[in-house]
């Protein structure tokens, strides 16, 4: 195809090089920073994780909404979920609940603030008000134990926690932390747990002064189906902390 040369301001004909790109997925759709985004292929599914302590921590914490009940999320056993609200105006507004069936494939259940639903979930890793945005606090509860919450006026659950889904391998492309104290600081450590194992450490991260750290692995981290995966900081001296991370799942052959 003809190519414009801008800064001459006429078609390329030959004299000066200079490369195209252009970016493609797997149907040949074309895309790039500035253009349409790019489907994935068939089987593929891309995961934002994003996570913000719901009150400031001195020492170490999950960074979820609920810290300040349970600093280390806890990751309760099998059941029903029951959604409850420190408000009553919330009563009745409907809450989207994501997260794993009691087989480990992705579940998804609309339940309402002040009811209790029908599917056994595993793990509950991201809510969503549905008809309107909440005044209270919102809890999800799972088998009676608290498993996420809606901060008030927040409208969704700000939780650094995943569980690959069964028949998925989950890619960690990407990581990022932060915290909102420039006097502190923080390390922040991402933490894995295979099916029926125990929790390793599988990045650290330090930082202070208020500075940001972010993380792009050239070669993924590779983790199998049913592995938990959380973000924990551990402060010097009281602050939030947030974090961001993504996942590329790869249905398994």
């Amino acid at each position: 195809m003809a190519t414009w040369n801008k800064p001459k301001k006429k078609y390329f004909r030959g004299g000066n090089l200079f490369e195209v790109v252009m970016i493609a997925d797997a149907d040949g759709n074309v895309g790039g920073s500035n253009g349409p985004s790019i489907s994935l292929p068939s089987g593929q599914a891309h995961v934002n994780k994003f996570g913000h302590c719901g009150t400031d921590h001195n020492g170490a914490a999950t960074i979820w909404d609920g810290n300040g009940t349970t600093a280390i999320y806890p990751y309760p056993s099998d059941g029903v979920v029951s959604i409850t609200s420190s408000s009553g105006d919330d009563t009745g507004e409907a809450v989207e609940v994501q997260g794993l069936d009691a087989d480990y494939n992705q579940a998804t259940e609309t339940i309402n603030v002040g009811a209790t639903g029908s599917t056994i979930f595993s793990r509950v890793f991201r809510a969503r008000m549905v008809s309107a945005s909440n005044v209270g606090i919102v809890s999800i509860n799972v088998g009676g134990a608290l498993a996420a919450q809606i901060l008030a006026g927040n409208g969704q659950t700000l939780m650094a926690v995943y569980t690959i889904p069964a028949g998925f391998t989950g890619h960690l492309l990407k990581f990022q932390g932060n915290y909102n104290k420039t006097n502190v600081e923080v390390s922040f450590k991402i933490f894995a747990r295979e099916f029926g194992e125990a929790f390793n450490i599988k990045g650290m991260f330090s930082t202070q002064g208020g500075n940001p750290v972010t993380y792009d692995y050239p070669i993924s981290l590779v983790f199998p189906e049913k592995t938990d995966i959380r973000i924990d900081a551990t402060s010097s001296a009281n602050a939030g902390s947030g974090a961001v991370f993504d996942i590329l799942l790869v249905r398994n052959n």
